[in-house]
């Protein structure tokens, strides 16, 4: 079990950047592949970002692609979400997620309660 608690979201401007964090409690960290998730209004939960267990992989949506990197400290138990470029479309509760198998192909197991980021123009 992982208990995951973003932060670092926000009212922003578009074209500005912003890093959100999600610090994991814990001593396994290092056994969950981690990712991010996004819910815009009125909208499901849509895949962002992933990485692997020791960060050398990471996959992006297309939306996000160029513009998003994910990344992971083991020794901190915590994985970022540095977002460039921000554009009115990200706005979007922003959720971070981990499994022990894959955070792509089918729902994580498990959730944060998510970090609003409001992007405005």
């Amino acid at each position: 079990q992982v208990q995951l608690v973003e932060s670092g979201g926000g009212l922003v401007q578009a074209g500005d950047s912003l890093r959100l964090s999600c610090a994991a409690s814990g001593r396994t960290f290092n056994d969950y592949i981690m990712g991010w998730y996004r819910q815009a209004p009125r909208n499901g939960r849509e895949f962002v970002a992933g990485i692997s267990r020791g960060g050398s992989d990471t996959t992006y949506a297309d939306s996000v692609k160029g513009r998003f990197t994910i990344s992971r400290d083991n020794a901190k138990n915590t994985v970022y979400l540095q977002i460039n470029s921000l554009k009115v479309e990200d706005t979007a509760i922003y959720y971070c997620v981990a499994d022990r198998n894959t955070v792509v192909r089918r729902t994580p197991n498990y959730w944060g309660q998510g970090t609003q980021v409001t992007v405005s123009s």
